[in-house]
């Protein structure tokens, strides 16, 4: 079996013996995949400490046909994620990985997918500008996630009815059912909470595919508002809190969505 070249974001690393391990890996042409590295933590390996977490590589790997992991024969780096000043932008790349580890299944390509996480590392690593612009960075990013695997909140129209959604007042955010609601369609739901006007504009700017992110400038009640809001989104999506969730929320401090 020949092995496969492939274009590689390391999300996770596990010990096997104490020389190898077993790395996860998002790749631009496979997706998902678990392979073995023997030998990956020698001295001198075929894998040059290109299995950094968040590292972005290129890896050649014999991709198994059944069960089991695959095996990783080599990584070159291409750019290792560099801790700078901000403990906010290490926390940012931490959690882009984890979800790509929690919103993909193995062997399922994603080119868009990996370009965008791959786009947002680099913004991240080494980080040199101000703090209060990573938080909308990474919601763009996980709003990004969410549109391309077909679970993009509805943001500018009822998420039940489709009519267009007035955000001159509160609105009511619907976890389980999808994004915002109109008026009509929000007696009877459950878990909702109601988003400000404010919030609510900077969730539809941010969705764009555009690096409005760069410019948005939030007051921290609207930023705290804004990552508790997607903070129970990925909570309600996922089944589970994810794990990197409270240290962006802690940065922030958020005052949180009020209930509805």
């Amino acid at each position: 079996m020949a092995a496969e070249q492939a274009h590689a974001i390391v999300i996770r690393t596990v010990p096997f013996s104490e020389t190898s391990c077993v790395v996860t890996l998002f790749t631009r042409e496979f997706g998902k995949l678990r392979a073995l590295a023997k030998g990956a933590w020698r001295p001198k390996s075929a894998f040059d400490a290109a299995l950094d977490l968040l590292s972005i590589c290129q890896v050649l790997v014999l991709c198994k046909s059944s069960g089991g992991l695959d095996l990783l024969t080599e990584a070159r780096l291409d750019h290792r994620f560099r801790v700078g000043a901000s403990l906010l932008a290490i926390h940012g790349g931490m959690y882009v990985a984890e979800l790509l580890d929690v919103l993909t299944a193995d062997a399922d390509p994603q080119p868009e997918l990996f370009d965008v996480s791959e786009k947002t590392l680099l913004e991240l690593s080494d980080y040199a500008g101000g703090e209060e612009t990573i938080g909308p960075l990474v919601v763009h990013t996980e709003l990004a996630m969410l549109r391309i695997i077909g679970h993009s909140p509805a943001l500018h129209r009822c998420a039940e009815c489709r009519a267009p959604i007035d955000i001159a007042v509160r609105t009511p955010f619907a976890m389980l059912d999808g994004g915002a609601l109109c008026g009509r369609c929000r007696p009877g739901k459950h878990a909702v909470v109601s988003v400000s006007c404010e919030c609510m504009a900077a969730l539809q700017h941010l969705a764009a595919p555009t690096d409005f992110w760069r410019t948005l400038s939030l007051p921290p009640r609207v930023a705290g508002e804004l990552r508790a809001v997607m903070n129970t989104f990925l909570t309600h999506f996922v089944g589970r809190r994810l794990k990197v969730a409270p240290l962006l929320s802690s940065s922030l401090r958020p005052h949180g969505a009020r209930p509805s």
